[in-house]
C-alpha cells in the first residue's frame, strides 16, 4: 500500500459534502516494472488503484480498472499479457475478499 486518500475528508476541508469515498494506491515493482519495460506509458495507470465509495442509497462499492484492460489501453505486447492476467486474478481475489467480509 503506497497511499490511502480520503476524498470525503478533502471535500470537507474545502467546505463541501461528499459521501465516504477513499482511494487506495497499491502495487508491487516486480509486477509493474516488467509492464513499464515493455510499454512505459502504462506507468500513468500504475501503481494500481481501488476506489471504495458509498452511493446515495448507502451501499458501499469497490471499483478498479482491470489490469488486462490497462494492458489493452496501452498496447502492452502479448508477451507481457500474462503479467496483467496474473494481476487481474489477484485483484479480483482481493476485491472478493474485501467485499465478502472474509479476509
Amino acid at each position: 500500500m503506497f497511499a490511502q486518500i480520503d476524498h470525503a475528508a478533502g471535500a470537507a476541508s474545502a467546505g463541501l459534502a461528499l459521501r465516504p469515498t477513499e482511494l487506495f494506491v497499491f502495487g508491487n515493482a516486480k509486477g509493474g516494472t516488467p509492464l513499464m519495460q515493455v510499454t512505459q506509458t502504462i506507468g500513468i495507470d500504475l501503481p494500481l488503484k481501488a476506489l471504495v465509495w458509498q452511493d446515495d442509497a448507502g451501499d458501499c462499492w469497490l471499483s478498479y480498472n482491470d489490469p488486462a484492460w490497462l494492458a489493452e489501453r496501452h498496447g502492452v505486447a502479448e508477451t507481457a499479457r500474462q503479467v496483467t492476467a496474473n494481476m487481474s486474478t489477484l485483484l479480483g481475489t482481493i476485491a472478493k475478499a474485501a467485499t465478502s467480509g472474509k479476509a
